[in-house]
């Protein structure tokens, strides 16, 4: 599961999880009514810049801003590509 993409500095790239499809009271929730998601899994790390090291890790599960990065599609599969100063917490 590698991807080919090394972060440079301070950035981080993150595969968002799938948006909600179902409330908790079990209403189905349209396409259209779907917001973005605002957790992902991180998949590659940049190594940190001198005065700033990086404290996530691949593999931990963030919650990020949600405008948060800049979208890119790598083989066929979408990710965010963001500093990790837009991360809000690692749950």
């Amino acid at each position: 599961m590698g991807v080919n993409i090394k972060p440079l500095a301070d950035r981080v790239l993150v595969e968002p999880m799938e948006a909600e499809t179902k409330t908790a009271s079990g209403i189905i929730i349209p396409d259209t009514a779907k917001e973005k998601p605002q957790k992902g899994k991180v998949v590659a790390v940049g190594p940190g810049t001198k005065d700033e090291p990086m404290t996530v890790k691949n593999g931990n599960v963030v919650l990020y801003g949600k405008f948060a990065g800049t979208e890119l599609k790598l083989d066929g599969k979408d990710y965010l590509i963001m500093r990790e100063s837009d991360i809000l917490a690692i749950v």
